[in-house]
């Protein structure tokens, strides 16, 4: 079981949190970046560096990340990807993605795409705070719980 971050976007502070449950249940977290991510030395925690190439990141933890594995990404297309394979994705918000609501998220995804390009609205997501970090944490928390379960009655 490991936990795979799409890093590049990733808020610092959820970074935080996922180092530190990494650290306290022994769960190996990967933090795969197109960018140099200076990482606290521990056996628990990885850095893969990819080019720079759209969607580098995304593309490699879709090739590698597994069934009882954890990743947080932002990345609507990844999560919708990693679903489809029956692994595990949230996003730094706290939102899990799932079968019953990836058709809605990308749907949404792709208008508000469309109606940026059209110039119609401007702006991205809105700020991140303390609700969104606890969001976060309460979710990541709960499905980490649960994946590491599995593992165990798998064992």
């Amino acid at each position: 079981m490991r936990i795979w971050v799409d890093a590049d976007a990733c808020p610092g502070v959820v970074k935080d949190i996922i180092m530190t449950a990494a650290n306290r249940r022994s769960v190996e977290a990967i933090f795969v970046a197109n960018k140099y991510l200076n990482l606290p030395v521990s056996s628990c925690l990885s850095f893969i560096q990819v080019d720079t190439k759209p969607d580098a990141a995304d593309f490699y933890i879709k090739e590698n990340a597994k069934n009882l594995d954890l990743v947080v990404t932002q990345d609507i297309l990844l999560a919708q990807m990693l679903v489809q394979e029956g692994i595990v994705a949230i996003d730094p918000r706290g939102r899990k993605y799932s079968e019953d609501n990836i058709g809605q998220v990308v749907a949404t995804r792709n208008l508000m795409q469309s109606l940026r390009d059209g110039g119609e609205i401007s702006g991205g997501p809105k700020q991140f705070g303390d609700k969104e970090k606890r969001a976060f944490a309460a979710t990541f928390d709960q499905e980490l719980t649960k994946l590491l379960r599995r593992q165990n009655s798998n064992a």
